[in-house]
């Protein structure tokens, strides 16, 4: 009896030397592992709130500094520009030139400007203040229109050296890869979200040409971008008229005139902010949906240039294009 209570006992301690084996290897694995995915949260949590920390002090500061630029700007900026610039052409625009003939110069100067890369929001402004909602946006529209046909059959001529011009930021070159993908409707949709976006109009008329662009998408796609624009440009030409005629000018604002004024002025804001906003938001999207069709973010970064839509030759004509 003696040899067989020694073997169960030789059982028992074998069986519990290899419960405490287990227990510790669950201990080594499992704790371990579940000690160091609590110390990763800790550590993603405290990541996050020193992110959100570090962004509103950049929220702040941007703020201060906006407030006391603008505080600078109404100081002695604003004083200097109706002065020195906007009375003089106002008064220069009533003398050298009569109204047809100054309308014709505002349209040339915006069908011009954009094929040199120059800025045309001064002419916009001037006809604004000069013609008003009216006629102004007539002017507008006209001259924008030729301005963004222009430079588009121009680059045309020059896609190699374009191309190989937008290799340079490859940023810009992923979001103008964007334009020439997908439908009709899609491209209508990408040319009217960049015009109203803050991506620079002048770079964007050219750099199309490298895509699969269509003509017609891309020309119905800019009116429909310029619209809100033209209304503000306008808009805030009228303003700045007001506040010279009121500040040097024997013009006195009435109560209703001041309410409307600052009414207007806050919904030109509201509308500005929630326009970019909009154009930034889908933007966005359109890489996102760009980046999950190719399967990898490092194509976004690469523009190849598309051979175009009905592209015979090397030059195509005119006619090819439209």
């Amino acid at each position: 009896m003696m040899p067989e209570s020694t073997d169960d006992s030789d059982k028992a301690h074998t069986n519990r030397e290899g419960q405490v084996k287990e227990d510790s290897e669950y201990a080594r694995l499992v704790i371990r592992n579940e000690g160091t995915a609590e110390v990763e949260t800790s550590q993603c949590q405290s990541l996050s709130r020193r992110e959100s920390i570090v962004w509103w002090i950049k929220a702040i500061v941007g703020c201060i500094f906006t407030v006391i630029i603008l505080l600078v700007f109404i100081k002695w900026g604003a004083p200097f520009l109706f002065q020195k610039i906007l009375i003089p052409i106002l008064q220069w625009e009533a003398t050298a030139f009569g109204r047809p003939v100054l309308a014709l110069v505002l349209v040339a100067s915006l069908a011009l400007f954009p094929v040199f890369l120059i800025p045309s929001g001064p002419s916009m402004w001037l006809a604004g203040m000069i013609f008003g909602y009216g006629l102004g946006f007539v002017i507008i529209m006209a001259g924008t229109t030729v301005g963004m046909t222009l430079p588009y059959f121009v680059g045309l001529l020059f896609r190699d050296r374009i191309h190989q011009w937008l290799k340079r930021w490859p940023q810009k070159a992923a979001m103008i890869r964007l334009v020439g993908e997908g439908s009709w409707f899609h491209q209508f949709r990408v040319v009217a979200v960049f015009r109203i976006s803050p991506f620079p109009y002048t770079i964007f008329n050219y750099a199309v040409v490298v895509t699969r662009m269509r003509f017609w998408p891309y020309f119905c796609g800019s009116i429909a971008g310029m619209i809100p624009e033209s209304f503000i440009y306008i808009y805030s030409g009228r303003l700045m008229r007001t506040f010279a005629d009121v500040q040097y000018g024997n013009h006195h604002l009435t109560r209703v005139e001041i309410v409307y004024n600052v009414i207007s002025f806050i919904i030109a804001v509201i509308i500005i902010v929630a326009f970019t906003v909009y154009a930034k938001r889908t933007l966005s999207q359109l890489e996102s949906e760009e980046e999950n069709n190719e399967g990898s973010a490092s194509n976004l970064g690469r523009l190849e240039m598309e051979p175009l839509p009905t592209e015979n030759s090397k030059h195509p004509s005119f006619c090819s294009t439209l």
